[in-house]
């Protein structure tokens, strides 16, 4: 079966993991990295070369059938991040730069916890679906789209020499900071929304768990989106990093590389969302039922948990974590400095 592009639908695994033909390898920072260039220059992301045609045609085909793609874009977070740009800038001319130093290695680190997903495996969606999968989104998860999304994130379990997007926020934080500039922080435990209680009970419970794992997995992406747009920001700032200037912008192009990379991963889980509101689903006790009546409810949750809720949250933790930081060293002189980041938030005219 083809789209109405005649693109395929249809694709083995080995064609959603294969690469470019790359001219040179992506190296950088002293790490040896996934990915590579063509021969003109360009950056090519790992692992794209079938992916990113067979999530254009699935979106495609989707939208042929009568049902539109879900907003996947930054729309979606109502919060603007903590600190913001206006107040990180403030604080690195203060002297403070733990902030960001922390913020770039916990990224890091859950990275590379991403690379779980190369374990994962999802139940037989099928099973719960009244139309054929075959040729879409959902059908191909464990064909290669929760795999390479892994390998994307932590790495390739068999070539580890090869760093992923761990590698590249450490390479960007010790570009723009140096190395051991401060101590490595304590990530959290968890980044997706806690759920203890079923909120589809329509669905077998591993069936709710992978269709939950998907949409946390997609929100958390649409939150990285606007710390790619800070970190790109920050570092080219010319006011900022003066002492590492090339350094500064050579940790902003890595940046936009893993930003390169990511757009296939909410391409993918916006195809799978969007599929699954679209189908008919069988439910627990023999009855179908609209796929969006059961999906709707869960995302709304879920955009509101991630665009919201913990940021509002975020914002909390990370504004008691500097006050503790500023008065250590400072003392009550630090208040005026914290003064000066507050009304920044506020909207206020604050010369740094």
């Amino acid at each position: 079966m083809s789209s109405p592009t005649s693109t395929p639908l249809r694709y083995s695994r080995d064609a959603l993991m294969a690469s470019h033909p790359y001219a040179r390898p992506h190296e950088g920072a002293g790490f040896t990295l996934h990915g590579g260039f063509t021969a003109d220059g360009a950056y090519v992301s790992p692992r794209t070369l079938g992916r990113w045609p067979a999530v254009r045609a699935w979106g495609e085909a989707l939208q042929a059938r009568g049902f539109a793609l879900i907003d996947a874009s930054g729309k979606l977070l109502e919060r603007e991040s903590y600190p913001t740009f206006a107040q990180q800038k403030l604080l690195l001319q203060s002297g403070f730069g733990q902030t960001l130093w922390n913020s770039l290695t916990i990224t890091g680190i859950i990275e590379k916890r991403g690379q779980v997903l190369c374990d994962v495996t999802a139940p037989e969606m099928q099973t719960i679906i009244v139309e054929d999968i075959a040729d879409t989104a959902t059908g191909h998860l464990n064909a290669g789209l929760l795999h390479a999304h892994g390998m994307d994130e932590g790495g390739d379990p068999a070539t580890p020499e090869l760093g992923a997007h761990d590698a590249m926020w450490f390479a960007s934080r010790d570009l723009v900071f140096g190395t051991d500039a401060y101590p490595i922080p304590t990530p959290p435990d968890n980044i997706s929304r806690p759920v203890e209680d079923r909120e589809m009970p329509d669905l077998p419970p591993e069936y709710e768990q992978m269709i939950k794992l998907l949409m946390n997995v997609l929100m958390i992406e649409i939150r990285a989106e606007s710390f790619f747009a800070h970190c790109c920001r920050t570092f080219r700032d010319p006011d900022l990093f003066a002492d590492r200037r090339a350094d500064a912008e050579l940790a902003a192009t890595m940046i936009e590389r893993i930003r390169t990379d990511e757009a296939i991963h909410v391409g993918y889980l916006q195809a799978v969302i969007s599929e699954l509101r679209s189908f008919t689903i069988r439910t627990v006790d023999g009855r179908q039922a609209p796929g969006a009546s059961i999906i709707d409810p869960v995302w709304a949750k879920m955009v509101e948990w991630h665009g919201v809720l913990e940021r509002e949250a975020a914002r909390d933790r990370s504004r008691a974590e500097l006050e503790q930081q500023i008065i250590a060293a400072r003392g009550d002189a630090g208040r005026e400095l914290l003064a000066r980041l507050d009304a920044l938030e506020d909207g206020a005219a604050v010369a740094a």
